[in-house]
């Protein structure tokens, strides 16, 4: 809950940052979009490579820790609690948990380049015992690729990046308006539809 309401929190903020101050994007949400703005800023001169990608660490990082003992504390019942109540959610329960115990050190480090939810696989890691420690320097690992990836490909792309973080940034204040009305519209309807009770 604490990271969804987090989120949701700095979510108005992401247009307006993204294209003013992407290094606080990074630092505080971890986003993939001020990690590639950052790259682009790396290659026209404007930031320091090693800012971009040592920034993101935090930010990318801050919950991984809770899903973990999420998942050492309640074991399976954390992981079903992320898989939900789909039909087939006792069966990918299972195969995660012997995934897991077999090759969770991999796991962990490719979080971000394979299709399973992290928060899965961290709960899931947690669950199968690995110690904290271990976790964290795995996960350093894994978020350091994805980081370098993103980081990466901004640089590969360049000024343009840049130019689309500053024309997100100009239009921010009405992105954000925009936001929050649909949001609040959304809720009203749910209420709307949700039967009485």
């Amino acid at each position: 809950m604490a990271s969804g309401i987090y989120a949701l929190a700095l979510l108005p903020a992401v247009p307006s940052l993204v294209g003013t101050h992407p290094v606080l994007l990074e630092m505080f949400r971890g986003s993939m979009t001020a990690m590639v703005t950052m790259g682009a800023k790396a290659r026209i001169g404007e930031a320091s490579l090693l800012v971009a990608v040592v920034a993101a660490i935090p930010g990318l990082m801050l919950f991984h820790w809770l899903y973990w003992w999420a998942g050492w504390r309640w074991g399976r019942g954390a992981v079903d609690l992320f898989v939900g109540k789909h039909p087939k959610a006792a069966q990918r329960t299972v195969r995660l948990e012997r995934l897991t115990t077999r090759f969770g050190w991999l796991a962990v480090v490719i979080a971000y380049f394979q299709p399973i939810p992290n928060q899965l696989i961290y709960a899931a890691a947690g669950w199968t015992r690995m110690r904290l420690v271990t976790f964290i320097a795995l996960d350093l690992v894994g978020s350091l690729l994805w980081i370098g990836f993103c980081v990466g490909l901004g640089y590969a792309i360049g000024q343009r990046a840049v130019d689309v973080a500053h024309a997100v940034s100009h239009y921010a204040l009405w992105f954000s308006i925009a936001l929050v009305v649909f949001i609040f519209a959304r809720q009203v309807w749910i209420q709307r539809r949700a039967p009485s009770r």
